[in-house]
């Protein structure tokens, strides 16, 4: 078993903590339905927010969807003129029989903008 990364984000459309909640859970929900995952392959997850969300942190829709024995952390993104406002990021670490090249990443709505190299 390998450990490998998983990208994700979503951009926001208003800083309110239940449309955080759905939108974090939709994208976390993604991201382990299209690599075959469960709660049990996470080790740890990092989530990044634009310094314009301040409703509630992201991993908080992580514990809402039952991860709650995965070590989760909440950083603040640059604060960049011209960046996409209102995003989240996501960084999970995971155990996986897939390589590499098979990690799909999730980048939903807008924020697939983000990345077209690796958007799927």
């Amino acid at each position: 078993m390998a450990v490998r990364a998983v990208r994700g984000a979503v951009q926001l459309e208003r800083d309110e903590a239940e449309h955080m909640d759905a939108q974090v859970g939709a994208l976390l929900t993604a991201i382990l339905e299209r690599n075959g995952l469960t709660a049990d392959d996470l080790i740890s997850i990092w989530f990044t927010a634009t310094p314009d969300l301040h409703s509630d942190f992201p991993a908080a829709a992580a514990r809402k969807l039952g991860i709650v024995d995965v070590p989760l952390i909440c950083a603040q993104e640059l604060d960049i003129q011209g960046a996409m406002p209102r995003v989240v990021r996501v960084l999970a670490h995971i155990e996986t029989d897939r390589a590499r090249a098979d990690i799909s990443h999730v980048y939903l709505g807008a924020a697939a903008a983000l990345r077209k190299d690796i958007a799927q």
